[in-house]
């Protein structure tokens, strides 16, 4: 005859387990949630890793809907930015086909694209479609025939510019999806510091620790240099383009200057201008515009480099944690980039400019919203104040409104024209 015995730690650890995982899976199926990752747990009896979830609904919704109106919708971004994971996820809900263009049993179920692509229905999925750009001009003939029974969502690494001919191909048939890792409004502003240190891509900012996240965007950078930019068609030698993309690290947030790059790195400025365009096409640097207008002062009117991700210019910097990056002398273009990049993604002006003066005064961030003149200057520092400069922004631009965005949590007015503000706040200071 048989007892209930007392558990032994073995078991108890098993039940919990189990139980975790069924909180889990539980948790998936109730949610519309689109990105996976670990955080490792330590409890009495339990120390292992749960799976947790970080909802991505904006570019979901953005998506979705544009599957809705375009017969094609292109998403793009950088690579490991979650194109595929939110793919997938538009898949679950729908009939669908999926191929991956660097699957080899995918690559031989398009050797005849034009005859399969005609014959499928629902939505077709194409990924990583900038190592094939031919299929550009399959796709256009495919979704103008008659009795055309599906949409398409193609996913790439890069933008139309770099794809030969896909704007002029796909003209009137395509809709556009940028998206890009991780930001404030997906994570809460209490990941700041995180988000700011590793940057947003997904597998970095999730990293069990710094050090990981480091070791990953160290493996990111080899891979991007030496083979996503070979796939494009571009032959520059990875260690050439390394270097390059670290001088860049040390001009992140000042104005672009070919003959001084081009001569440190030894390269004349046309090949210095024709690498930093790679790199913005493939979404790893932002070119910000200058303003100008017909006022008495002398205007600059080349435009500032910005590194889009942070955590990649700090590894190329070779700052692996907060406090390197705080006592770097650096931090404060760090800082101002991260930020500018938030706020970007969350009133997404039309047009968006910096404005700088040949005398010294200059304005970090200029937009138009509703016909009002807005400016924004970045300050690493926890009570900033207005400048010089500032009131001399406000007076040749005629500024509705100046904001003093810094790393802190209230807002306050130096004046009527100027406020300082958090990044979470600017939005409630536009009219």
């Amino acid at each position: 005859m048989y007892g209930y015995r007392h558990p032994s730690d073995r078991d108890r650890y098993l039940i919990e387990l189990l139980l975790l995982f069924s909180t889990v899976y539980f948790f998936r199926l109730t949610q519309s949630l689109v990105y996976t990752f670990n955080i490792r747990i330590d409890t009495p009896n339990i120390k292992g890793i749960i799976l947790v979830m970080i909802e991505r609904r904006g570019y979901l919704d953005h998506a979705k809907k544009a599957i809705t109106r375009s017969p094609i919708v292109a998403l793009l971004g950088p690579r490991q930015c979650g194109k595929t994971t939110l793919a997938r996820m538009i898949c679950e809900h729908q009939s669908s086909t999926y191929f991956d263009l660097e699957s080899q049993t995918d690559l031989r179920r398009l050797v005849n694209p034009e005859i399969i692509l005609a014959s499928l229905t629902g939505l077709v999925v194409i990924d990583e479609i900038q190592t094939k750009p031919d299929l550009f001009a399959t796709l256009r003939v495919v979704v103008d025939k008659p009795g055309n029974r599906c949409n398409f969502l193609i996913l790439g690494s890069a933008s139309p510019q770099l794809i030969r001919n896909v704007s002029e191909t796909l003209a009137g048939r395509v809709e556009f999806v940028d998206m890009a890792g991780f930001d404030l409004t997906e994570l809460g502003t209490n990941s700041w510091k995180q988000l700011w240190t590793r940057g947003g891509f997904p597998r970095s900012f999730l990293a069990n620790d710094d050090q990981d996240s480091f070791a990953w965007r160290e493996g990111f950078i080899r891979t991007f240099l030496q083979r996503d930019i070979p796939q494009l068609g571009i032959n520059i030698p990875a260690q050439s383009m390394r270097r390059f993309w670290t001088m860049l690290a040390h001009y992140h947030g000042q104005i672009w200057n070919a003959s001084r790059i081009g001569a440190a790195l030894g390269i004349n400025d046309k090949t210095a201008r024709s690498y930093l365009d790679i790199l913005t096409e493939t979404y790893m640097i932002h070119q910000f515009q200058p303003w100008h207008e017909n006022i008495s002062k002398r205007q600059v009117k080349s435009h500032k480099i910005y590194f889009r991700d942070t955590g990649l210019l700090h590894s190329l910097l070779d700052l692996r944690d907060f406090h390197a990056i705080t006592g770097h002398p650096q931090v404060g273009a760090s800082w101002e980039g991260f930020a500018m990049e938030q706020i970007v993604r969350t009133i997404r002006p039309s047009q968006l400019y910096y404005w700088a003066t040949y005398s010294g005064a200059e304005l970090d961030m200029f937009f138009i919203v509703n016909g009002k003149r807005y400016g924004i200057e970045f300050k690493f520092s926890e009570a900033p104040d207005k400048t010089k400069s500032m009131t001399t922004a406000i007076e040749s631009l005629k500024l509705n409104k100046l904001l003093i965005v810094y790393p802190g949590e209230k807002s306050w007015p130096v004046n009527k024209t100027i406020s300082v503000c958090p990044i979470d706040k600017v939005e409630e200071f536009l009219e």
